[in-house]
């Protein structure tokens, strides 16, 4: 497992507990489908943590740079299309992933599903004049 110490407080507690719950989180994210990305610093070449909310979508993972519909892409984004090869935790398995940035063709689909199914990210989309990318994480 990776080291919590570059993990910011709020993610640290939630990365914490959905490992000591098999991969079930809790509050704020209860019930919602969530994984653990590992991905390399753009920047600094370091392994970061991120829970992230997925969407499966056949064998792979859907996940969503919505930052909460800031103006920006959040870090994790900018780490994968720097360094494509990552892993993921999810339940208690850990998966290497290769992502892929969907065109708009590929993203559609999958992102009006999401919004169908957790409004929250409609919201999102509402705050901010960027497009929210969907980032599709494929099992190497």
């Amino acid at each position: 497992m990776s080291d919590l110490s570059d993990v910011n407080e709020f993610n640290r507690g939630v990365i914490e507990q959905f490992r000591e719950s098999g991969g079930n989180p809790g509050p704020p994210f209860e019930g919602a489908p969530l994984l653990i990305l590992h991905s390399t610093g753009a920047k600094s070449g370091k392994v970061r943590l991120a829970p992230i909310v997925y969407r499966k979508v056949g064998d792979s993972w859907a996940v969503f740079a919505s930052k909460a519909g800031a103006p920006n892409n959040p870090d994790w984004f900018h780490n994968l299309v720097a360094n494509p090869k990552a892993s993921i935790e999810v339940g208690a398995d850990t998966i290497d992933v290769v992502a892929r940035v969907l065109g708009d063709e590929e993203r559609e689909p999958i992102w009006t599903e999401q919004k169908q199914v957790m409004p929250g990210f409609a919201e999102y989309e509402q705050k901010t004049d960027r497009q929210i990318p969907v980032v599709l994480l494929e099992r190497a």
